[in-house]
């Protein structure tokens, strides 16, 4: 079973960057998930989907990956492109675009 390891991204609620420099372990599933004949729910026999390990670097989730002999693929984040503008760049003589209401 592959783990992969990789740092989450802000939710979609969220502005800030706040709980976005923790690494998590996740396990992908070895197959998909059932639908209960019974009651229509979806289910699954695979345990290790629902382990969630939180670390705080990188190096510490790849460390605990190779002590623990688990195969393991590493995602690096994506940073956004933050690109700074003020306010007053909307009024200014040399603006690109007309300014309208």
């Amino acid at each position: 079973m592959t783990a992969r390891i990789y740092r989450p991204a802000r939710t979609a609620m969220q502005s800030g960057t706040a709980k976005t420099d923790r690494w998590l372990l996740e396990y992908e599933p070895e197959r998909p998930r059932e639908i209960e004949p019974l009651m229509g729910w979806t289910s699954s026999g695979d345990m290790k989907s629902q382990l969630k390990l939180w670390f705080d670097t990188e190096a510490e989730a790849v460390a605990y990956a190779t002590r623990n002999g688990i195969a393991y693929r590493v995602e690096q984040p994506h940073e956004a492109k933050r690109r700074s503008m003020a306010y007053a760049d909307n009024f200014k003589f040399s603006r690109v675009g007309q300014w309208t209401h």
